[in-house]
C-alpha cells in the first residue's frame, strides 16, 4: 500500500492512500457480497448471459454513446478525466473503463457493458459537483464495475419484463415477483457498496455526504447543513408510527436505490464502525485471495448484517417485531439467504440455456464475470 497525491500545478496536492491490490469485497455490503460470491460460483455464467440475453448489443450501445455523448480523456473534459484517474488510482484500478458525458439535467451516472464495461456521466454532474464530489461519484461507478454489479442487474431487468409478460399465469408471476423482490433488495445493497467505494476513492467523508445531499436537494448547498441532513435520516429511520413503516415499505420495496437520507445514514454508520479507517490502514481483502472466498461464510455474514441492522433500527415496525420475538431475526435470515436461492435458480436457468443453445455447460472455469479485478458488467448500474 502506497500514497499518492494529485493537484493542480503550483497547488499543494492532497494525499490519498493507494489501496494496492484491493478486492471489491473490501467495500461490498455484506448482503451484496454474499449474493455476488454465490453467483460467481456459477461456472459458465458468461454463456448463460449470452444464451438468455442475446438481444443485448453492447457494441451498438457503445456506438450510441460515441455518437451522442462526449468521450472523456485528457483533451475532452480534462478536469473530469483527472478526477477519474485519481479515483481509479486510489482503488488501484489497473485499466480505466471508457467514460462518456451525456446531456442531462439530472445528477446521474451508470456503468454499462458485458465484455468491456464503460461509465456514463450526466452533464449535470460535471456542472454541479466540485472536484471532491466528482471524484467520489466516479469512484462509486468504478466500484460497480469492480464488483461486476451490472451483469446481475441485466438479469433483473429481463426478469422484470418476464414478470410483466407472465402476469396472466398466477404461479409463474408469483415466483418471478419473489425473485425480483429479492434481487431488488440486493440491488439496493449494491448501491450502498458503491457509496463505500466512492468514499474509498475520494477518502473525504464530507464530500461523500455532500454528494448525497446534492442528489436529494440539488446542486446548491449554501443553505443546507450536514448535521440537519443526518437528523433527517434519523427521523426517517425511527420517526412516526406503524403507518409510516408501511409507507416506507411501499416507497422502497420495488425501488433500485435506497433514498438519499438512508444512504447517508448507512455511510455514516460504516465510517463510525471503524471499517473505513481499517481499510485505509491496510486491513482489507486482496484480489489475489478472491478465489478463496467462501459462499457459506459470505451468506452467513449477510444474515448477520441484517440481524445487526434490525437490532439497531428505530423503525416502529421493526421494534414491534423485536417485541414479538424473533421475527426480525427470521426476516434477516430469509433475506440474507436470498443469494443462495438466486444461485439455485440461476443454476437451473443456466442448464436450460445451455440446452437451448445446443451445447453443454462447462464443468470448470474461472469466474465468468471477470472476477472482482476485471469486473465485467452488464446493463445499467443506473444512478450514482
Amino acid at each position: 500500500m502506497t500514497s499518492a497525491g494529485e493537484g493542480a500545478a503550483g497547488a499543494p496536492a492532497r494525499t490519498r492512500v493507494v489501496l494496492t491490490g484491493i478486492s471489491s469485497r473490501a467495500w461490498e455490503h455484506p448482503a451484496d457480497r454474499g449474493a455476488l460470491t454465490a453467483l460467481r460460483e456459477l461456472r459458465g455464467f458468461d454463456e448463460v448471459i449470452r444464451s438468455f440475453f442475446g438481444m443485448w448489443n453492447e457494441r451498438g450501445f457503445r456506438l450510441s454513446h460515441l455518437a451522442t455523448g462526449i468521450r472523456v480523456d485528457h483533451r475532452q473534459y480534462p478536469r473530469v478525466y483527472q478526477r477519474y484517474a485519481e479515483a481509479a488510482s486510489a482503488l488501484d484500478v489497473l485499466e480505466l473503463p471508457e467514460l462518456y458525458v451525456t446531456q442531462s439535467p439530472w445528477l446521474n451516472a451508470e456503468a454499462i457493458g458485458l465484455d468491456r464495461p464503460f461509465i456514463t456521466l450526466s452533464s449535470a454532474c460535471v456542472q454541479q459537483l466540485d472536484d471532491d464530489e466528482l471524484r467520489c461519484l466516479l469512484g462509486h461507478e468504478l466500484g460497480h464495475v469492480g464488483s461486476g454489479h451490472a451483469v446481475y442487474k441485466t438479469i433483473l431487468s429481463i426478469l422484470t419484463r418476464w414478470a410483466a409478460s407472465l402476469s396472466w399465469l398466477p404461479v409463474g408471476a408469483i415466483a418471478l415477483r419473489a425473485i425480483i423482490a429479492a434481487m431488488l433488495e440486493w440491488w439496493r445493497k449494491a448501491e450502498l457498496s458503491g457509496d463505500r467505494a466512492g468514499l474509498l476513492a475520494g477518502q473525504d467523508p464530507g464530500a461523500a455526504l455532500r454528494l448525497l445531499m446534492k442528489m436529494a436537494g440539488g446542486g446548491d448547498l449554501s443553505q443546507i447543513d450536514t448535521t440537519a441532513f443526518l437528523e433527517q435520516a434519523a427521523e426517517y429511520d425511527g420517526g412516526g408510527d406503524l403507518r409510516d413503516s408501511f409507507h416506507k415499505i411501499r416507497m422502497t420495496a420495488w425501488s433500485t436505490h435506497p433514498v438519499p437520507v438512508a444512504r447517508a445514514a448507512q455511510l455514516r454508520h460504516w465510517i463510525d464502525s471503524g471499517a473505513y479507517g481499517r481499510v485505509l490502514a491496510g486491513e482489507y481483502p486482496r484480489r489475489a485471495d478472491d478465489q478463496d472466498a467462501s459462499v457459506t461464510e459470505e451468506v452467513r455474514a449477510a444474515a448477520d448484517s441484517y440481524r445487526e441492522a434490525f437490532g439497531r433500527s428505530q423503525d416502529p415496525l421493526v421494534g414491534l417485531l423485536r417485541r414479538l420475538g424473533d421475527g426480525a431475526t427470521d426476516l434477516g435470515d430469509w433475506v440474507g439467504g436470498g443469494a443462495g436461492r438466486a444461485r439455485s435458480w440461476m443454476g437451473a436457468a443456466g442448464e436450460a440455456a445451455a440446452r437451448a443453445a445446443g451445447r453443454p455447460r462447462r464443468g470448470t472455469g474461472t469466474d465468468a464475470t471477470g472476477g472482482t479485478e476485471n469486473g465485467s458488467a452488464g446493463s445499467g448500474s443506473s444512478g450514482p
